[in-house]
């Protein structure tokens, strides 16, 4: 069976089972503020484990898109190393949500793997919960004694928590799980050892392929359990190990998932995989085709590469994929982007998203390749000068440098410098990578406590669209520490607070009970959990609270989330349909908008998009709002779904005028576009390859914006003595002000040639050196660099210290002439050490370098620690 056909019997077969088959979420995942990425096929079920939602579909099932680069096996530096472990992988997985528990889900499982993929049932293991002395937890017996219905006792082992305890987290709903491993090895070999002592072993052939998980537990802050009032099933299967099984390879990359990509690295490198006598060649190609897919699913889920949080992440998978190119199949230039119209073509059914993004994809990877190819080349340049400087021995520190910087990984590092007879520091690099996670640690670190239950098993519902004020009660409550600053989060049955998603910053008011009133200073999503936060909690939560939106700032942000879609709509008006949202951030005090388009957008486009804006602005248009419409008949009305976005069944649709702009969107917004007042764009500019950003403000911002410009106007004029035509009065200054500066230059120089002639008649014959120390004034660094330069061309065995005020800041130059033995002096050396009197810093090359400061009477100083030097050498 093909990939194709085998994803096709999963979903087929579930169907049949009456499970509902649901799409992937996209990989990147915006509501859960603890989790840059879908990490597992069940995070986007995670509120109705937490029973934050109810499920609409008690049986569910789908294949997710997963992204992981840490924990066990899945430290990003160990991917591709292997044969079997991944960045980027699709999850299978089923669910019941309460309908069905440990019976059926075994039952579905045995089935599908045997009857359905026809793997051989005495190629299969099982595993149960061993049980846990410490949570005081007994084996599953009830595991047990299901499987036996299907399978030999003998096959079926016991395996402990580390294995057979499945939890979310530190805290949060868990429970026992059996798991289904399959041996992959020769019959001779399993007549020599049996699977059993294989599983759980880290055997490359012995792998575990389905994870049956029984969440019937809630893990509390203080480490007790609880049962859990409704118990759930949430299965994982990895979708590249079962198509490996199937097919029969002995490795993940060898199965036709990974087939086209290999044809494709080997066409672009001149390589084949597998038949090179050195091995990085071969992780070279399975690094290169797991982290091309981890990229374009992430970009084309809506994350931009980036120096923070998730665009770092895949900023860093991107580096790891090119240095591997670089530095083992010769791939000196971009390359990456080339593959991503093989994944196009590949997942074209399956995940139209690629395709229809494919320009967009392959302009944003290429340009981040040409960067790093950039910092690379930077990188081996400084590599190569700090091993020159090396004695024997790379200091620790230096080795993170090129890591933390350039991207250089410790074994690049250690190859160059082994090659050059060099050592590595180990232990120093250690040390400072447990430092970096520690600050990293430090930086993140909060602890929550358990929620207070005020009122369980209770919904929260939200009324921000038509009510700003409202009495609710508390269902519960929790302390939040973070950087030793204590918070509260508090849920609400009823909520007029909008919490931050889609772009829309979360509201802030009051909540108010008698006379006790506490600040909202922020309202968050946890993923579909309205969390409002506050700096305390002195309320009686038995008690009702009444609940105030701040309305002027709410009205500031309706009318910057109606502008944006406005602005959205005028672009594609202007610029074409290929313009697509890429991001979004709806603030009180200005939207920023970005949008995929190849160009600069050029001022006159900026400015008819402008007066498209505002003249739909003045005619008022009124809000048409649709809630709960079926997303298909919401795509009839032409609603524009964006990628990387999560959209239900029922969705909402908003409408300023059917034939201008018509969204799903689930913000604010305002009743009719005439209370924005007014629109203003203040900025345009570039995030990435094809992406571009757009910066606005609306309302009295945008009036004050207006009034700032007349007035620098007029201010202008004024100096100008009120010119008739103020840009050609600006003109005629900017071009005298140009002569001026041409004439002031030329001045400049003659003071630099009548100083040169000046300190060469200052020279001094000191054994085989000519030498040149004194304080100077000078105009400019340039001109005290052209001086130290022509300076050397005249004196060939000059050796020279000027100590330079260049308008009352301090300069050293530290100059050695061409005839001077190299091993003699070291000008960036030198010029370090004089550095201080001046209290400043520099370096440079070893016949020329230069130092700035702040302590411009420490000029003296220098001119006498120079002529010291000079005087304490045995000169031949």
């Amino acid at each position: 069976m093909d990939f194709v056909s085998i994803r096709a019997a999963f979903l087929t077969y579930f169907n049949k089972n009456k499970h509902k088959i649901v799409p992937s979420a996209p990989i990147v995942n915006k509501d859960d503020p603890e989790l840059h990425f879908i990490n597992a096929g069940m995070n986007p079920f995670k509120d109705y484990f937490l029973g934050n939602k109810t499920a609409l579909e008690k049986r569910v099932a789908n294949l997710q898109k997963c992204l992981r680069v840490s924990g066990k096996h899945n430290d990003l530096e160990e991917v591709g190393v292997d044969t079997y472990h991944h960045t980027f992988f699709e999850m299978m997985g089923n669910w019941s949500f309460g309908a069905y528990f440990k019976e059926e889900a075994i039952a579905l499982a045995w089935e599908l793997l045997t009857t359905v993929y026809h793997i051989p049932k005495e190629r299969l293991w099982v595993t149960v919960f061993g049980g846990d002395k410490a949570d005081q937890l007994e084996e599953d017996k009830e595991a047990l004694g299901l499987w036996k219905q299907h399978v030999p006792e003998n096959r079926i082992l016991k395996a402990s928590k580390k294995d057979n305890f499945w939890e979310m987290g530190a805290t949060g709903p868990c429970g026992p799980c059996s798991e289904i491993h399959v041996d992959l090895r020769s019959e001779q070999e399993i007549l020599e050892l049996s699977g059993d002592q294989l599983v759980n072993e880290d055997h490359p052939q012995v792998i575990e392929i389905w994870n049956l998980v029984f969440i019937q537990y809630n893990r509390m802050a203080d480490g007790s359990l609880v049962a859990l009032p409704e118990k759930h099933i949430d299965t994982g299967m990895g979708f590249e190990r079962l198509v490996r099984v199937i097919q029969g390879k002995s490795s993940n990359y060898d199965t036709d998932i990974f087939e086209p990509l290999f044809n494709e690295i080997s066409k672009n490198s001149g390589k084949t995989y597998g038949e090179s006598d050195n091995e990085q060649v071969d992780i070279a190609f399975r690094v290169i085709a797991d982290h091309i897919r981890a990229i374009t699913f992430t970009i084309a889920d809506g994350q931009l590469p980036s120096n923070m949080g998730a665009g770092y992440v895949i900023r860093r998978i991107l580096r790891r994929a090119v240095r591997y190119g670089h530095s083992f199949l010769g791939l000196n230039e971009a390359f990456l982007y080339k593959l991503i119209p093989v994944l196009s073509k590949q997942f074209e059914t399956i995940y139209p998203e690629i395709k229809a993004q494919e320009a967009l994809l392959c302009n944003v990877v290429k340009e981040e390749e040409l960067s790093f190819l950039r910092t690379l080349t930077a990188g081996l340049q400084r590599l190569d000068k700090i091993i020159d400087a090396a004695p024997k021995r790379l200091e620790g520190k230096i080795v993170f440098e090129l890591y933390d910087t350039f991207g250089f990984p410790v074994d690049l590092t250690a190859l160059i410098a082994t090659e050059k007879g060099i050592e590595i520091d180990y232990e120093g690099f250690e040390v400072e990578m447990k430092q970096q996670k520690l600050r990293s640690k430090r930086a993140d670190a909060h602890s929550l406590e358990d929620w207070v239950e005020v009122r369980p098993n209770q919904m929260s519902q939200f009324i921000g669209y038509d009510q700003l004020e409202v009495e609710s009660t508390i269902i519960k409550y929790r302390k939040l520490t973070e950087k030793g600053k204590e918070k509260y989060q508090i849920v609400l049955d009823q909520t007029p607070f909008y919490a931050e998603s889609g772009g829309q910053v979360g509201d802030t008011g009051l909540l108010t009970q008698g006379e006790l009133k506490v600040l909202i200073i922020d309202t968050q999503k946890e993923n579909d959990l309205v969390i409002h936060v506050a700096n305390s909690f002195p309320f009686d939560s038995e008690l009702p609270v009444q609940c105030e939106v701040n309305r002027g700032r709410r009205a500031k942000i309706m009318a910057n989330h109606t502008a944006t879609h406005l602005l959205h709509a005028a672009l594609r008006q202007v610029l074409g349909d290929h313009v697509q949202q890429k991001g979004s951030l709806v603030h009180p005090d200005y939207l920023r908008f970005d949008f995929s388009h190849f160009a600069k957008v050029t001022p006159d486009e900026l400015r008819e998009i402008e007066i498209i804006i505002n003249k739909k602005i003045q005619n008022n248009i009124v809000l048409t709002e649709h809630r709960n419409m079926p997303i298909s008949q919401a795509k009839e009305l032409g609603a524009m779904a964006l990628f990387g976005e999560k959209y239900g069944e029922q969705v909402r649709v908003i409408q300023f005028d059917p034939n201008f702009s018509t969204e799903l969107c689930g913000g604010t917004h305002v009743q009719a576009t005439g209370q924005i007042g007014l629109l203003k764009i203040v900025s345009e500019s570039a995030v990435a390859a094809g992406v571009r950003r757009i910066e606005a403000v609306s309302g009295i911002t945008a009036f004050q914006q207006f009034q700032q410009f007349q007035q620098e106007q007029e201010q202008l004029a004024e100096q100008l003595m009120h010119p008739k035509d103020l840009n050609k009065a600006l003109e005629k200054v900017l071009l005298e002000s140009k002569e001026l500066k041409k004439k002031l230059e030329k001045l400049q120089e003659g003071q630099g040639q009548a100083l040169k002639e000046s300190l060469l008649s200052q020279q001094v014959t000191y054994g085989a050196l000519q030498l040149i120390i004194a304080k100077v004034t000078l105009p400019s660094a340039a001109i005290l660099k052209k001086l130290a330069f022509e300076l050397r061309q005249q004196i060939p065995n000059l050796f020279m210290v000027l100590a330079a005020d260049i308008e009352s800041k301090p300069q050293i130059a530290v100059m050695i002439g061409e005839q001077v033995p190299a091993d003699q002096f070291h000008a960036g050396q030198l010029v370090k050490n004089w550095a201080k009197f001046i209290k400043g810093g520099g370096g440079g090359q070893p016949f020329f370098a230069t130092a700035g400061g702040k302590e411009v009477n420490g000029l003296e100083e220098v001119v006498k620690q120079a002529k010291e030097f000079i005087q304490n050498l045995e000169l031949v």
